[in-house]
């Protein structure tokens, strides 16, 4: 069986109404086990809901996919040996059986997904540290460029400093919206 060292989006499926848990115990394990390197984003797929109840605006948060969890991994035997056997996961979606490997998710499926909840699939791409001068090619600030001040890994956002009309303003940017300039 021929492995790839290429990190890939998989789907867990889990128990419903166990999804939160399946994330907190993955991120857990992947440190206690040392997998940093093998295991990296765990995302459960939720957006906010905004609900007026008694005159009052609440906000929840909404399951996109109830009893699945998205998993950003190298798919080596430990690593899928530690993922497949995470309290509340009951498989990988893709998976033919009792032992085989799951098929990945493709690109295109994971930016439209991590989009949809507000995140950016872009996180392994970024190669900027900060005082790098980036060009910003998506949003209000589109064709500018900007210094790097600050960098967000977990959150996958930067701030940048522009000039705008003779001033220097920061700008807090998702990972997506930058490109580094060589």
């Amino acid at each position: 069986m021929v492995e790839s060292a290429e990190k890939k989006w998989y789907v867990l499926h889990t128990y419903s109404g166990y999804e939160n848990k399946v994330k907190m115990n993955l991120d857990t394990r992947k440190q206690s086990m040392g997998m940093e390197d093998f295991i990296y984003r765990v995302v459960v797929p939720e957006q906010e809901e905004h609900e007026i109840k008694n005159g009052k605006d609440k906000v929840k948060m909404d399951k996109t996919f109830p009893g699945y969890v998205l998993v950003e991994m190298v798919m080596t035997d430990q690593a899928w040996y530690i993922v497949r056997n995470t309290p509340g996961v009951t498989g990988f979606v893709g998976s033919h059986g009792q032992g085989s490997k799951p098929t990945p998710l493709l690109p295109d499926e994971v930016d439209l997904i991590l989009r949809r909840i507000g995140m950016s699939a872009r996180h392994e791409n970024l190669d900027i540290h900060e005082g790098d001068t980036v060009e910003i090619i998506d949003g209000a600030f589109s064709g500018l460029n900007g210094k790097v001040t600050e960098i967000d890994n977990e959150k996958m956002r930067l701030k940048v400093n522009i000039d705008m009309f003779g001033r220097e303003t920061s700008t807090e940017l998702e990972f997506n919206q930058v490109d580094s300039i060589v």
